[in-house]
């Protein structure tokens, strides 16, 4: 109905427009329309059902009313309801951590251990350690003709100080090592021979150092360190290294220059000639100056530093100096994330030999060596690293290096013209002996956390050695290997294994009928065996201060020897406690 309004609507406003269009055009004439009748709409009525109909039914049932009641009854109780509270959660007690720790142990072959450590906080910016770590043996390695013990004992003592922008500290060290030249060659000497011999040393160490970091400043830091090293048959060497480093931002990237100065010297009382005879003392000074200057990018996946080292090289003693120069290039990119990560360089330096180091290597050496550094002149490396699951990572590595005047360990010969009481002549010491050498290296290794109490890794080490001589590349091992672990056992219980392999190494006998190329001595080249060490440990916490342990050393057995003529002490046991406290 609505609809049809609407239509009549413009039905009639389109006839008004009509006719109003046709009264202005005179000239078509007029019409008469006749409306014979008007519209005129209307709306029916709307009735709506009742949802519920009348009922006029004689047989619909009338309702019966129904009347509900309660019997209550009354029931004692004795129940008082508390206010309700937040349940606790229990939480573990902090762990309590002790400033200091003292341990003791003995053993076999009459080993003794001994270790103290102590951090004392002055404040929150000054902090103050000492460590003492002692570890002796009386010997009695079978079939050994003279006096094999040892005793190496050494202390420690840091002082540091962290400020808003800086941190600097202090620190000093003195050490006591004492050896026994017990290597002779079995049967070759009488005890009367071996009777009138002094085969100890002593060596005896001094150092102090100091560093300083700078933080939002071009310069960031520098160190210095200045060792005294002496031995009981009037063998000395002091040395000097100081280390500083610059950075300078450059845009994105970043100029980093470091800058040190080396300083050896020191001099032997006693050459390999007759000491009941005036000899000549072995001199020797070594400087070095170098600065290296590497520009550090890093874009997304890639770290690259490009750099050079230059290094100004002097023998003092012989007034001798040279320049060199060498690659510090080395680089890092993420393949596949955690996962896979390539990296390689190719890096040289000028290395700073010493009396010390030469003594930390193989403490059988003699008082009469030539100090030289040796020119590392490149070390080219490629490998690849990474995760391949949360608790398993890898590392795998090839490398080839080249080095001139590589010091290598070779026995020396026995020397009758000797009168004096030094027990180093008798074919039981070594010397340092030069050579260029070319190495190609593989290395690989594997770590396995399986879980937060237990992690396991093995590492392998494979080289193959070109020499300048032709000779054997001494003592240096073509395999290597070792597997470690660590196991977490309840609260209480803790245990570890330390397995490790040296494969097979040469050296030379000074007699024989053999011409060693490179030095013209008669010897005989003897092998070294391969040996394999089994090193263990368990632990029993007993409370958060006492702890128990025992620990054992070449539980193989094996009767080996680490340089030629010095065999190892069997299987060794040592047992001890450690006590943690306030100090």
């Amino acid at each position: 109905m609505y609809n049809k309004h609407i239509f009549a609507l413009i039905f009639l406003t389109l006839g008004f427009q009509v006719v109003f269009a046709q009264e202005e055009e005179k000239d078509l004439g007029t019409e008469t329309v006749t409306v014979t009748k008007a519209y005129t709409p209307t709306v029916s009525d709307a009735f709506k059902i009742k949802s519920v109909p009348n009922m006029n039914d004689s047989i619909v049932l009338q309702k019966k009313p129904i009347n509900y009641s309660i019997f209550s009854v009354p029931v004692a109780s004795t129940f008082t309801p508390n206010k309700g509270t937040a349940s606790k959660v229990e939480r573990l007690p902090p762990p309590v951590l002790y400033n200091s720790y003292a341990s003791l142990g003995a053993g076999s072959y009459g080993n003794v251990l001994g270790e103290f450590y102590t951090s004392r906080t002055i404040n929150r910016d000054e902090n103050f350690d000492i460590g003492f770590n002692h570890l002796s043996s009386r010997g009695g390695i079978n079939g050994v003709e003279l006096n094999d013990t040892f005793y190496d004992t050494k202390l420690d003592a840091s002082y540091a100080k962290r400020d808003r922008d800086l941190d600097w500290g202090a620190a000093i060290g003195l050490q006591h090592q004492l050896y026994n030249w017990y290597g002779v060659e079995p049967g070759r000497f009488s005890e009367t021979e071996l009777s009138g011999i002094n085969e100890r040393q002593n060596y005896y160490m001094g150092e102090v150092g100091g560093h300083i970091n700078i933080e939002d400043a071009y310069f960031k830091r520098a160190d210095l360190k200045y060792r005294r090293f002496f031995d009981a048959l009037s063998s000395g060497e002091n040395r000097i290294i100081f280390n500083s480093g610059f950075e300078f931002p450059l845009n994105e990237e970043a100029l980093n220059v470091k800058v040190k100065a080396d300083y050896v010297g020191g001099s032997f009382a006693n050459d390999w000639g007759d000491a009941s005879v005036n000899t000549v003392p072995i001199n020797y000074s070594q400087l070095q100056a170098g600065i290296n200057p590497s520009l550090k990018m890093l874009r997304d996946d890639l770290s690259l530093n490009l750099g050079v080292n230059l290094v100004y090289g002097m023998d003092l003693e012989n007034s001798e100096s040279n320049f060199y120069i060498y690659p510090a290039v080395t680089a890092s990119y993420r393949l596949l994330d955690e996962s896979v990560i390539a990296y390689g360089g190719v890096t040289g330096e000028l290395k700073q030999n010493s009396y010390y180091d030469y003594v930390e290597a193989n403490p059988f050496v003699s008082p009469t060596l030539n100090i030289a550094p040796t020119d590392s002149q490149y070390n080219a490396y490629v490998g690849f690293k990474g995760q391949l699951l949360p608790n398993l990572s890898y590392n795998l590595k090839g490398s080839y290096a080249a080095e001139n005047r590589k010091p290598l360990f070779i026995l020396n010969s026995v020397n009758d013209s000797r009168s004096d009481s030094n027990g180093y002549f008798l074919g039981n010491s070594f010397q340092v002996f030069y050579d260029d050498i070319k190495t190609l290296g593989i290395f690989g290794e594997l770590n396995i956390d399986v879980n937060r109490n237990f992690t396991l890794g093995v590492n392998a080490e494979v080289y193959d050695y070109s020499t300048e001589t032709g000779n054997p590349a001494w003592n240096l091992p073509n395999l290597k290997g070792s597997l470690f672990m660590d196991y977490q056992i309840g609260e209480k219980w803790y245990a570890g294994v330390n397995l490790f392999y040296v494969g097979e190494r040469e050296d030379f006998l000074p007699t024989g009928v053999q011409v060693v190329p490179g030095n013209g001595i008669p010897a005989t080249i003897i092998t070294l065996d391969g040996f394999f060490d089994a090193n263990a440990h368990i632990g029993y916490r007993y409370t958060d201060q006492w702890s128990f342990f025992i620990k054992g050393a070449n539980l193989s057995n094996n009767d080996y020897q680490r340089w030629a003529n010095f065999q190892v002490q069997g299987i060794q046991v040592l047992g001890g406690a450690t006590y943690k406290f306030d100090f």
